[in-house]
């Protein structure tokens, strides 16, 4: 039975989740659980546990007198979220470069560099392969720090919107000099996995840090430009200051 729970609850917090990222929910909505049970097809118990590992990633609140609401995030949340993974991968790619044992690890991750490198995004086929081989690229250096305590870290903030390694890749194609921004992002992770392979930590890290500054450069990009902030996960649940001229 609890296994059961757990796989429905499992549903549930994906279903929800990527609801929340396409603004189905407004930001300050209460979620009702009756509601959520016809919606999902799920018992209350699932849902309930559901709410509850949305609220601890930090996509809903939990309100005083009982429930949850649908969390609203303003720039700073965004821009510090973005910043956390920089440091968290960073740190990563410091302990690959010092703890990576033998050139096959070295040679599967690199495999998935090739693959990016092979594709041409000029579909949305294409922009779906590109996004899987970045997260399992990124996922695959954090594995590499063989840290179950940063892999943790790391998946906790990754759940946040725009904090993801591939959250901006379908957005940053509508910017002017997209190719431009592509070639300096592939450019990185080569950079990156010459560092760890010649175990250079301190350098790898650096890198890995500025690679999440490109992510925050295009978001603040994509942010300027209304005709394209529909394209970017959570747009919707972003709250601009009242001296913020949104464009």
């Amino acid at each position: 039975m609890t296994s059961e729970f757990d796989s429905q609850s499992g549903r549930a917090m994906l279903e929800l989740r990527k609801s929340l990222l396409r603004g189905e929910f407004h930001p300050g909505e209460r979620l009702s659980e009756l509601a959520l049970v016809a919606r999902l097809g799920v018992s209350r118990t699932p849902i309930r546990l559901a709410l509850e590992r949305l609220a601890h990633e930090g996509l809903l609140e939990m309100l005083p007198l009982g429930g949850f609401q649908v969390r609203q995030f303003n720039l700073a949340d965004i821009l510090d979220s973005i910043e956390m993974r920089g440091v968290l991968e960073g740190t990563a790619a410091r302990m690959a470069a010092e703890r990576f044992c033998d050139r096959e690890e070295m040679r599967a991750i690199g495999d998935l560099q090739e693959r990016m490198d092979a594709i041409t995004l000029e579909t949305a086929e294409s922009f779906a392969s590109y996004m899987d081989l970045n997260e399992a690229f990124h996922t695959a250096m954090a594995n590499l720090a063989k840290s179950p305590m940063l892999i943790r870290s790391l998946a906790y903030v990754k759940t946040l919107p725009f904090a993801a390694p591939s959250a901006m890749v379908y957005a940053r194609s509508k910017l002017p000099k997209s190719a431009e921004m592509f070639i300096i992002g592939q450019e990185q992770h080569h950079a990156m996995l010459e560092a760890i392979e010649h175990r250079q930590g301190s350098r790898a890290e650096a890198l890995a840090r500025e690679h999440a500054r490109l992510a925050r450069r295009n978001l603040e990009s994509v942010l300027a430009d209304e005709t394209i902030q529909n394209c970017v996960p959570g747009a919707s649940l972003i709250k601009f200051p009242p001296t913020t001229v949104r464009p």
